[in-house]
């Protein structure tokens, strides 16, 4: 995940991923198989050059279920944004992944599959009539600001913030840290502390502690996670923890390499829920990006 748009002026690119695994699911009436799409995609996103040395910055994005029904249902919007990149950073208004979300960068290493933080997490959230801030990077450090508009009199604003420091890739710096926090965003305050390191060569740690409060009953939750990535020729083998109160769940999987932007992989997530069924999942896939 990135957090801001290509230094280089291109007025049109188009893009996206496809992502499907074949896997056998237990949700605690049994063992079943289906496909999944894991947030396939499209879109065409642009950096136009203006005067003032200003960029006018625009995304608009879809997801796409390759293996659901062909209706409306099929394809919906993701981030879709128009917005104005300067010397003070970049501006967008419309539909945005919050600076909360954005704040975990690479950490999650089930990102968009069935063990994605947001199984246990609040706080991943992608909101309408939203104005989202990306400072410039100061001393590897920058800032992310969303201000989320509700469209009602009955409704009230929510603000997500939150502080970078380093490459959320690992290419440039060998850490990646983040602090964050939701006030009143689609119904939670959250704090959340992320962080990633590269130690020993190319071992990835990862860890993160999160606290979350339901506004409507100030019920307040905390956990953590706790994850290793390590590339071996081809392959990377991952394995991730994640904890919530007494919820946890527990993954581990392999990525092959195919091609520059081809991968087939495999993956096992379990989760043990205190209030409901425990879930299982065993995944085999193919992703391509283009």
């Amino acid at each position: 995940m990135t957090v801001a748009l290509p230094l280089q002026a291109d007025p049109l690119t188009v893009y996206g991923k496809i992502n499907v695994t074949a896997q056998s699911s237990d949700e605690g009436a049994g063992s079943f198989s289906e496909l999944k799409s894991n947030a396939s995609r499209f879109g065409i996103k642009g950096d136009y050059e203006l005067d003032g040395e200003l960029s006018l910055v625009y995304q608009l994005e879809w997801e796409v279920d390759l293996t659901d029904d062909a209706n409306e249902k099929n394809i919906k919007g993701r981030d879709q944004f128009i917005g104005l990149k300067g010397s003070f950073g970049t501006i967008k208004a419309g539909r945005n992944d919050t600076a909360l979300k954005l704040s975990q960068g690479k950490v999650d290493l089930f990102n968009d599959y069935e063990a994605d933080i947001k199984t246990l997490w609040k706080g991943e959230n992608r909101m309408n009539n939203s104005l989202a801030y990306i400072s410039p990077s100061f001393q590897g450090f920058s800032l992310l600001v969303s201000h989320i508009m509700e469209d009602t009199p009955e409704g009230k604003d929510g603000q997500s913030f939150a502080l970078l420091y380093g490459d959320d890739a690992l290419k440039e710096s060998k850490l990646f840290a983040s602090v964050a926090m939701d006030n009143e965003v689609n119904g939670y305050d959250a704090t959340r502390v992320t962080g990633q390191v590269k130690v020993l060569g190319q071992l990835k740690v990862g860890a993160g502690l999160v606290q979350q409060e339901a506004v409507a009953t100030g019920k307040k939750e905390d956990g953590w996670l706790a994850n290793l990535s390590y590339p071996l020729d081809k392959y990377e083998l991952k394995a991730q923890y994640q904890t919530l109160e007494e919820h946890k769940g527990f993954s581990f999987g392999t990525d092959y390499k195919i091609g520059k932007d081809t991968k087939l992989f495999a993956w096992y997530s379990s989760f043990d829920f205190d209030n409901k069924v425990d879930t299982d999942y065993l995944a085999i896939g193919i992703e391509h990006k283009f």
